[in-house]
């Protein structure tokens, strides 16, 4: 019945136990080492923004007061009141009006340090509609002399590229200064990202005590060498 088991007449013998090779690789484990943040746009917009309190009133603050400044439209000659431009700025597309545009792009620059406008109808003229694109994604397309070529906009699982001319791009990239990077903008999130880790980690701590009804983790219990708990003065 079990003769896949023999070998030559005897039973083959069996390997107590089985393990991979990698196994005590993988379950070592270091105590005490610090979990960051990852630097990425995604992971700093949900825990300096949409988690932290100060993070998410420093961007509005700044977003909603520079959106608020008046704009100025003039070329070489003369200032104008009344201009397409303006009118456009105005009513940028159908959901949002200017305050918001400018709101959403500044906060875009803010969260990740990039900021993407994309001109609707502009490849003859002036764009029909202006609409903030989101950074998280959107990616440079470098050409072989480091020039963006292109533009690609990733969302549920399908890409639009945004092709660059030597004439006309569809993108307006607004970006902060990077040391580092030659495509895209460095994000005051991730120059703060490790007191908003310490913010975080300080409020969730605090909840977890609160939820203990104000108790510690722990008790230091004395019994003394005569079994009697008392502690002396000096103790």
């Amino acid at each position: 019945m079990f003769d896949f088991l023999k070998r030559g007449g005897a039973a083959a013998e069996m390997p107590e136990a089985k393990a991979s090779a990698t196994g005590r690789v993988v379950a070592w484990q270091t105590g005490g080492r610090v979990a960051w943040t990852p630097r990425d746009t995604v992971s700093l917009t949900r825990q300096g923004f949409s988690c932290n309190p100060v993070g998410f009133r420093s961007v509005k603050l700044i977003a909603e007061a520079a959106a608020a400044l008046p704009l100025v439209c003039q070329d070489a000659e003369r200032r104008y009141e009344v201009h397409p431009v303006l009118s456009l700025i105005a009513r940028p597309n159908g959901v949002q009006g200017r305050a918001e545009l400018f709101e959403a792009l500044f906060a875009q620059l803010l969260l990740s340090g990039n900021g993407y406008l994309e001109a609707v109808g502009a490849e003859t003229g002036l764009p029909v509609e202006l609409h903030v694109l989101r950074s998280d994604r959107m990616s440079v397309v470098p050409g072989s002399d480091g020039w963006p070529v292109a533009f690609e906009y990733a969302v549920g699982g399908k890409k639009h590229r945004f092709r660059v001319s030597e004439d006309f791009s569809p993108i307006c990239h607004i970006k902060s200064f990077h040391p580092q990077d030659d495509h895209y903008g460095f994000s005051p999130m991730q120059a703060a990202a490790a007191a908003l880790d310490v913010h975080n980690s300080a409020s969730r701590w605090s909840k977890a005590l609160l939820d203990n009804a104000a108790r510690p983790s722990g008790a230091i219990v004395y019994k003394g060498s005569d079994g009697q708990g008392t502690l002396a003065a000096d103790q």
